[in-house]
C-alpha cells in the first residue's frame, strides 16, 4: 500500500504567512516506510488533522533552506524520536539546511542532530537506498544554490518532487521515467519570476516527461487568484496528461484498483 498526503500547498511567503493554504509539506507512505518532505510551518498540526503519526516517520527530506520548506524540521524530528527517547530516523537535506554559511545558520539544531540515527547532506546525483525504496537527488536551479529535488523509486511506481527550481535540460533528463510528478508551481501562465516554475514551465516539463499523473502544488498568491484548478485543466488540455491541483489534505493512492479512485481528500 502507498499513499501521498499533502499537508499543505502554500508556496510564497505571502500565502504561508497568512496561511491562505497550509504549509506542512508532503508525506509519502510506502508499505512500512514513511517519508516527510519539506516540513514547513504547521507540519505537526496538519499531520494530526489528517491522521499522520509522525513517530512512524522513517526519513525527513528537505530540499532547501527557505522557511516554508524547513521551518518545522526540528519539531518533526522531535516527534519522530519521541523527544529523543528513541534514537531513530534519518534526515536527508540540502547542505544549506545542515551547514552554516555567511548568511544562514543550520536549521537542524545540534540537539536534534543527536536524536536521529543518521544525517545525510545531499547533493545533486546523490543516491540513497532505504529498504525497498531508492531515492535519487534531482538537480535544481534556485536562489538557494544547494537546492535539490527528490525522485523515489518505489516497488510499483516512481514519484518525483521537483522542489523549487526553474526548468533545465538536466532536470528534464532526470525526470524521465516518472509515473507521478509533483511540481512546485507558484505562478500562473507565463508570469514566473526568479527561479521558480510557472504554468508555462509546467507544460514544458509535463510534455517532456509524460507522467501518468502530474500534481501541482506550492501555490503563490497570483496562482491562487488565477485558480489552480483552472490552471491544471489547461495544462491537461495542452499536454494530454492527467493533471490535478493539490489541495490541503489531498491523498493519492498510487496503484489503486480500477474500482477505486486513487485521489481522495479530507473534509
Amino acid at each position: 500500500m502507498a499513499r501521498i498526503i499533502f499537508l499543505g500547498t502554500a508556496g510564497s511567503s505571502a500565502v504561508v504567512s497568512k496561511q491562505l493554504r497550509s504549509s506542512g509539506g508532503i508525506v509519502l507512505q510506502v508499505g512500512d516506510l514513511q517519508f516527510h518532505i519539506d516540513p514547513g510551518p504547521g507540519a505537526l498540526n496538519k499531520a494530526k488533522e489528517y491522521g499522520i503519526n509522525l513517530h512512524n516517520t522513517t526519513a525527513v527530506l528537505v530540499s532547501h533552506n527557505h522557511i516554508n520548506h524547513c521551518n518545522d524540521l526540528n519539531a518533526v524530528v522531535d516527534a519522530m524520536t519521541h523527544g529523543g527517547i528513541e534514537h531513530r530516523g534519518i534526515v536527508l537535506a540540502s547542505k544549506s539546511v545542515l551547514q552554516a554559511s555567511d548568511k544562514h545558520h543550520p536549521f537542524l539544531t545540534k540537539y536534534h542532530q543527536s536524536l536521529v540515527e543518521k544525517i545525510i547532506p545531499v547533493e545533486k546525483n546523490h543516491k540513497i537506498g532505504l529498504e525497498l525504496v531508492e531515492i535519487h537527488v534531482l538537480s535544481a536551479e534556485h536562489t538557494d544554490s544547494s537546492a535539490v529535488g527528490f525522485k523515489f523509486f518505489c516497488p510499483k511506481f516512481t514519484l518525483a518532487y521537483t522542489g523549487d527550481t526553474q526548468v533545465t535540460p538536466k532536470l528534464l533528463e532526470e525526470l524521465t521515467g516518472t509515473d507521478l510528478l509533483v511540481l512546485n508551481v507558484p505562478y500562473p501562465g507565463e508570469s514566473g519570476t526568479g527561479m521558480n516554475l510557472d504554468v508555462n514551465a509546467a507544460v514544458q516539463i509535463i510534455s517532456h516527461v509524460k507522467p501518468k499523473m502530474a500534481i501541482l502544488t506550492h501555490f503563490g498568491l497570483q496562482m491562487l487568484k488565477a485558480d489552480p484548478i483552472m490552471q491544471a485543466r489547461e495544462i491537461q488540455r495542452i499536454t494530454g496528461v492527467q493533471t490535478i491541483a493539490a489541495h490541503d489534505g489531498l491523498a493519492i493512492s498510487p496503484g489503486a484498483s480500477p474500482n477505486h479512485s486513487p485521489v481522495k481528500g479530507f473534509d
